[in-house]
């Protein structure tokens, strides 16, 4: 890291704490300046400029000059807030101009060399569950039976081809966060008595899968090549056996999880393909020992897996972070 360009940028939201946390004491570690924004406090609290001329380009961050910057962590990016006087008219234009004008901050960091976990590009390409599907699956993944629709008729049917064993989720999150006050949905079992109330899809498509049977539940967070297992058995929790989400603390725990070396050497050329340099993974574990892909979210949560596991993910991220160094990539190739 070059001396005068020291500075990592930790983007996040004002009501998040312990990763942060953790990841700023790991970046100071290695000898870094570390600087949380709290992006919900812009536009009201926080100054942000981006200029354009003939002399070049420059952003700054309050008096904090762009090419100081050497890398950003966008750990969550939180709605901006606006003064509570402003008119109800003006609310929603004065919210987009501020986004845009967060998203070409980012973008000239980006352009001046700043390295972000994740690329802004490859998290947006990431986003897109079917692409991560069809990607898991050409790289020897196994992956449920899936329907993304709004034709009602099709889930009917598609219901009968998995035999009645299907559950429904949405492809993109309202919120990232289980406890941010933000409408939550979760994976939910679909039954008989759903398939005749299925009109609400006219207003949006949602995703269709057929449910695995599980022994286990993994979350794997891939960090830079490496992986960091944690495994959940909620097959005793009344409302978590669907999603491990719903389930009470007292119902289940987190241990540490294994993956086979094939399986984890595809996980990292998914990840490292899609052009990230972290992702959060989930998997099933079948009874029969078959480990399931559903889905990599490129901001998933890891906290509960540093903190009851001990699992060092903090640390591999201020690595990355300080660092600097490019991301992997693979050539793809089609699993045989």
């Amino acid at each position: 890291m070059a001396p005068h360009r020291d500075t990592v940028l930790l983007l996040t939201h004002s009501a998040d704490h312990y990763t942060v946390d953790r990841v700023e004491e790991e970046v100071s570690r290695r000898g870094a300046h570390p600087l949380r924004v709290d992006t919900d406090d812009f536009p009201s609290k926080l100054a942000l400029t981006s200029r354009v001329d003939d002399g070049g380009s420059e952003v700054l961050l309050g008096e904090l000059v762009g090419t100081r910057i050497h890398s950003v962590w966008m750990r969550r990016m939180g709605t901006p807030q606006l003064d509570d006087t402003l008119e109800s008219a003006w609310r929603e234009g004065c919210l987009r101009e501020s986004q845009a004008a967060l998203e070409g901050f980012l973008d000239g960091l980006e352009a001046a060399g700043c390295r972000f976990i994740n690329p802004m590009g490859a998290e947006r390409t990431a986003q897109n569950k079917l692409h991560q599907l069809r990607l898991a699956r050409m790289l020897g993944l196994e992956v449920p039976r899936t329907l993304v629709t709004n034709d009602a008729a099709r889930v009917r049917s598609f219901f009968t081809q998995v035999r009645g064993r299907m559950v429904a989720k949405m492809q993109m999150p309202l919120t990232q966060s289980m406890g941010g006050g933000q409408p939550f949905v979760y994976t939910a079992a679909i039954g008989p008595e759903h398939l005749d109330a299925l009109e609400e899809l006219r207003h949006s498509p949602m995703v269709f899968q057929e449910r695995i049977d599980k022994a286990r539940e993994l979350r794997v967070a891939v960090v830079g090549g490496r992986c960091f297992v944690g495994a959940i058995d909620a097959s005793r929790s009344r409302r978590g056996q669907v999603d491990w989400r719903r389930a009470e603390p007292s119902e289940c725990h987190w241990e540490p999880g294994v993956l086979p070396t094939p399986v984890a050497a595809r996980l990292e050329q998914l990840i490292a393909t899609l052009g990230l340099v972290y992702g959060a993974v989930d998997l099933i574990v079948t009874p029969e020992g078959r480990y399931v892909f559903l889905e990599v979210n490129p901001g998933g949560e890891w906290g509960m897996l540093e903190h009851d596991l001990g699992l060092p993910i903090a640390a591999a991220l201020a690595d990355a972070l300080v660092a600097g160094s490019a991301p992997l990539h693979f050539p793809l190739q089609e699993s045989p």
